[in-house]
């Protein structure tokens, strides 16, 4: 049987990976199943549809229905261009933090997940606990989907998630939903002196962002939830790319868009108010000049929102073990509404670490709260 590691120690193995969404997590995988193995735990592998990534399940315990999963996410952000003082994919202690790329989002949570395994083996458990581990949330949450999808086609119905996001220890009963799109205008080219008899893509791409911002103040006057920082749906632009030369008129630019909205707010509402403003008030300008021209949206992104009751009985007896009565909603999203969603299943959001620590240059996780979330564990599911 493998040797017992601490959260600790884990937590060092993992980091040691580096799997910023670009890049495998196969290897990372491998070594968690070949640990699971090692405490006579079999996991299930689920890979993506090219082989290049893994998720992975596993279950300690009775087979059947019930029982708990602790979720969390392999993948994390890059690295690239950011001054970090020590090894991003070596684990360094000071100050009583732990350094490393991901240690706080979210393989800190993926450590302790695993760390406790030994003790649930010995424990003959009453019910189930399983362990979800997904690749490319940072990118959409999109690893999680084919493993709920299997879970839910072949009757899986635990009662109960758990998703170890950083939120500090703090029980989290909801997030915003998040869609991205990529938004391609195409026009037709002139040379500038000859612009009224062109469509200027950028033009009418310009006024595709105005519309954007516009709807975004509506939005801020909509539904509202004051339990959040900020309490509306919210929706802005982030790139856009258009032209070839100063005395062109271009024939495409292209842009990026993101909202991410309250559980009130409907999400293809917000988008099909934006196409139906393309359709109906662009195109028809764009083509009485240019049959040819155009305006597509790409989505590259789609998470649902999460919304679980806070007298919900999951939500007290968590609040319970963390010996703290508040609750709180974030606006990152996580994969937790993906499994309220399409599985079914009660979730909460708990983990251990600062979300202002995540995605920044010495990332890092303080060892009290990795101390907290063991004791968390213990408490949950012993």
């Amino acid at each position: 049987m493998t040797k017992t590691q601490t959260t600790r120690e884990i937590l060092a193995d993992l980091v040691g990976f580096d799997t910023t969404s670009a890049r495998s997590n196969l290897a990372l995988i491998e070594h968690v199943r070949a640990y699971l193995a090692g405490h006579g735990v079999t996991a299930e592998i689920f890979p993506s549809e090219d082989g290049t990534k893994a998720s992975l399940w596993a279950t300690i315990g009775p087979a059947g229905p019930g029982g708990i999963i602790l979720s969390g996410h392999t993948d994390c952000v890059p690295v690239e261009g950011q001054a970090w003082s020590s090894d991003p994919f070596t684990l360094t202690e000071r100050d009583g933090r732990l350094y490393g790329r991901g240690a706080c989002d979210m393989k800190g949570f993926d450590a302790a997940a695993l760390a406790i395994v030994p003790e649930l083996v010995a424990a003959k458990l009453e019910r189930p606990v399983h362990i979800a581990l997904s690749y490319d949330e940072e990118v959409g949450c999109t690893g999680v989907r084919g493993m709920i999808a299997a879970l839910s086609a072949r009757g899986e119905k635990p009662a109960a998630c758990l998703v170890g996001e950083p939120t500090s220890m703090q029980v989290v009963v909801g997030h915003k939903g998040g869609r991205g799109y990529r938004c391609h205008v195409t026009g037709q080219e002139a040379h500038s002196s000859l612009a009224p008899r062109a469509v200027n893509a950028i033009e009418y791409a310009a006024e595709l962002i105005v519309y954007i911002r516009d709807l975004a103040g509506e939005l801020a006057i909509g539904p509202r939830d004051d339990e959040y920082d900020v309490v509306h749906t919210t929706i802005s632009t982030g790139l856009i790319s258009g032209g070839t030369a100063v005395n062109i008129v271009p024939n495409a630019c292209s842009f990026t868009f993101e909202y991410r909205n309250l559980i009130e707010v409907d999400p293809d509402t917000v988008i099909d108010r934006i196409r139906d403003f393309a359709e109906t008030k662009l195109l028809p300008e764009m083509r009485s000049r240019a049959p040819q021209a155009n305006i597509t949206f790409e989505q590259f992104y789609d998470y649902p929102a999460l919304a679980i009751d806070p007298s919900h009985p999951l939500v007290t007896r968590l609040k319970g073990v963390v010996g703290h009565n508040g609750h709180g909603k974030v606006a990152y999203g996580t994969e937790a509404g993906l499994f309220q969603r399409d599985l079914g299943v009660p979730t909460v959001v708990c983990g251990p670490g600062s979300i202002d620590m995540a995605h920044k240059p010495d990332e890092y996780v303080a060892i009290e709260q990795l101390d907290r979330c063991d004791a968390m564990l213990r408490k949950l599911l012993l």
